[in-house]
């Protein structure tokens, strides 16, 4: 069933208020995978060239056919401050979610989830906002340090912060290719989240998720 789209924080904040809410939020994040059976998912990424433009691809699953995409533009008001990515792409994430006629059971960001500063990257930050299943995909890793993975695809070592707690895994999905760096964004483990993007792989690598939603967000509306 689709999500309400309502009751959210103000986005027009400074980032000192930006920072407070991610604290709050991050208390509302859940390690626990919370669905049932996964019958589509989303990927979701945002291109930033003078204003934030979102893609949210519905793929069904397994087989990853695409059923729909939807697109979303808004001007970026907020400022870039490393750690504040949410505040930039957020407004457009979720007027594209609110064009989706099919909820996805997860969905795949093109970003951080918990390895965060503030344990709330942008996956965990808009699944806490719709209460739904989420996966940071990122391409760097921010806020964890850790081993790189062997050099065969499925290969991967567990990333940490300062702290010595593990919140994300360096997965090679190709060989002599780059590292993805997978966290849990919420209503999901790390376990699981893994287990997902490796079952996404079509050979690029990107899951398919992401990658079709990259694709799709270098397209104007």
């Amino acid at each position: 069933m689709k999500h309400t789209l309502s009751n959210y924080h103000k986005w027009d904040v400074t980032p000192e208020e930006a920072k407070a809410i991610q604290l709050s939020l991050a208390a509302r994040v859940s390690l626990v995978p919370d669905f049932g059976e996964v019958k589509f998912v989303a990927g979701v990424d945002t291109s930033a060239t003078g204003v934030a433009r979102c893609a949210v691809v519905i793929l069904t699953y397994p087989e990853l056919e695409v059923v729909e995409i939807a697109r979303a533009e808004k001007p970026l008001v907020f400022p870039y401050v490393p750690g504040l990515l949410s505040f930039r792409e957020g407004p457009a994430i979720l007027g594209a979610f609110d064009k989706i006629k099919q909820w996805p059971d997860l969905a795949f960001f093109d970003g951080q989830g918990l390895a965060h500063p503030r344990k709330i990257g942008i996956a965990s930050h808009i699944g806490v906002l719709l209460d739904m299943p989420t996966i940071g995909v990122a391409k760097s890793p921010l806020a964890v340090r850790g081993e790189q993975p062997g050099p065969e695809p499925g290969s991967w070592t567990p990333w940490a912060n300062r702290k010595g707690e593990v919140l994300a895994a360096a997965l090679r999905t190709r060989l002599r290719s780059n590292p993805l760096y997978i966290s849990p964004g919420h209503r999901i483990d790390l376990p699981t989240a893994l287990q997902y993007v490796l079952s996404t792989g079509r050979g690029y690598r990107l899951p398919e998720p992401t990658r079709q939603a990259h694709n799709a967000a270098a397209i104007a509306e």
